[in-house]
């Protein structure tokens, strides 16, 4: 038997980012998880500047951006014109990178094991876990953030509620220009043509020096679509997007062809002494919406540095104690507003109801509206220039039907 303060089963992004902050804390933590090294795998692929924010309040931001690919700039297209180019404070990393990156910076004083949890009962006081490796770990708390994987959460009462099946399919892929040796622009990314596509953008951003492709579409995973993109996938890509070649040339797509569906679900029976749920653990989000790495990154900041100290400095570990994280209205405005995006994206992107398709074209003018104010403002402000710039139509709003 091992006895520590903090067990956390699973070492993806939610229990290494939680592991590295215990453990520059100084708490007694000890990592479960099976892969030495986390394997590749299709999820996060870029972050923004506002789950950056969340990771410096980890302490682990430096160590992940000298990791990533910083942008700085992204073009915005549609119908196959150039709607704006605007500043961009993205940094694309492959989820395996950042998960390994952060690994890195677990201190050695954090026990790691490798191996599955198979079995835990929780009490008040002490937790007991299981391990497919014979040990067992005496902990006053259980940190599960281990994903997807429901099995061992069903043996202690905890079920997962969908609420939306196959909300929406990530296609990852790398993206490769045709006779010349980069495109033109640093970053892109293109919105969709027609609601009947079902997509809701293409992402194309730099990683190293591969330009790496995530198109998000709300489709089933039976479509035929989808072996079309397999087979053919330059063709596939081009029949949902005809003006895509007008912004990027010609391209091809190279590398494996990744597909992931996402359901979205929430936990119930969660609320349970000893334990703790983080993650998507704990509920999913629509990777389309964007807000899953910001969703880990709260979960975590929060639990590690207020409510675990705070936790461990009385006794017990009763469930009315952790029933202040789950309510904490940060946590809770962050998963309400992940929730509410996931389903204004979709409806925005496939319904054809009036209000929709009005909000669509509504978008779409105002991205080219501020596409041409930025060209004017960055542009050299001599009379006849400014006047010859504002009679000519920006190429974001000429000869577009629908």
């Amino acid at each position: 038997m091992r006895y520590t303060d903090i067990a956390i089963v699973g070492g993806g992004l939610a229990g290494s980012t939680a592991a590295a902050m215990l453990g520059r804390a100084g708490i007694p933590t000890i990592l479960i998880d099976p892969h030495p090294v986390y394997p590749p795998d299709l999820r996060c692929e870029k972050l923004d500047g506002g789950q950056v924010a969340i990771l410096r309040k980890t302490g682990l931001a430096e160590a992940v951006l000298r990791a990533a690919t910083h942008d700085g700039q992204v073009w915005l297209a549609r119908f196959g014109y150039l709607l704006d180019k605007k500043p961009s404070d993205q940094h694309g990393i492959l989820y395996d990178t950042l998960v390994n990156t952060i690994r890195a910076e677990i201190s050695s004083d954090v026990q790691t094991i490798h191996a599955k949890a198979t079995a835990i009962s929780t009490s008040t006081e002490r937790q007991k876990i299981a391990l497919s490796n014979g040990d067992e770990i005496s902990a006053r708390l259980v940190v599960l953030a281990n994903g997807l994987n429901v099995g061992l959460r069903h043996t202690i009462g905890i079920e997962r509620r969908v609420i939306s099946e196959c909300h929406s399919i990530t296609v990852g892929f790398d993206f490769t220009p045709v006779g010349r040796p980069t495109f033109d622009f640093p970053a892109l990314t293109y919105y969709p043509e027609r609601s009947r596509h079902r997509m809701a953008y293409l992402t194309l951003f730099p990683i190293g020096n591969v330009m790496r492709a995530n198109l998000m579409v709300y489709r089933r995973m039976d479509d035929p679509w989808f072996r079309q993109l397999r087979q053919t996938p330059e063709q596939a890509l081009l029949a949902i997007m005809p003006g895509l070649r007008r912004i990027a040339g010609k391209f091809k797509v190279t590398g494996q062809i990744k597909i992931r569906p996402a359901d979205l679900y929430e936990s119930s029976g969660h609320q349970q002494p000893g334990l703790v749920l983080v993650g998507d653990a704990f509920a999913t989000s629509c990777p389309a919406a964007g807000t899953g790495t910001g969703k880990v990154f709260t979960d975590v900041e929060r639990l590690c540095n207020l409510y675990i100290p705070d936790w461990l400095s009385t006794d017990g570990m009763d469930a009315d104690k952790i029933a202040g994280f789950y309510d904490d209205p940060v946590k809770r405005a962050c998963d309400a507003a992940s929730t509410a995006k996931a389903y204004h994206l979709r409806s925005l992107s496939t319904a054809n109801g009036l209000s929709w398709r009005a909000q669509r074209w509504a978008r779409f003018i105002v991205r080219a509206g501020e596409g041409l104010l930025r060209q004017l403002h960055d542009r050299p402000t001599a009379g006849s220039d400014v006047q010859e710039a504002a009679s000519r139509p920006y190429p974001g709003t000429a000869g577009v039907t629908r």
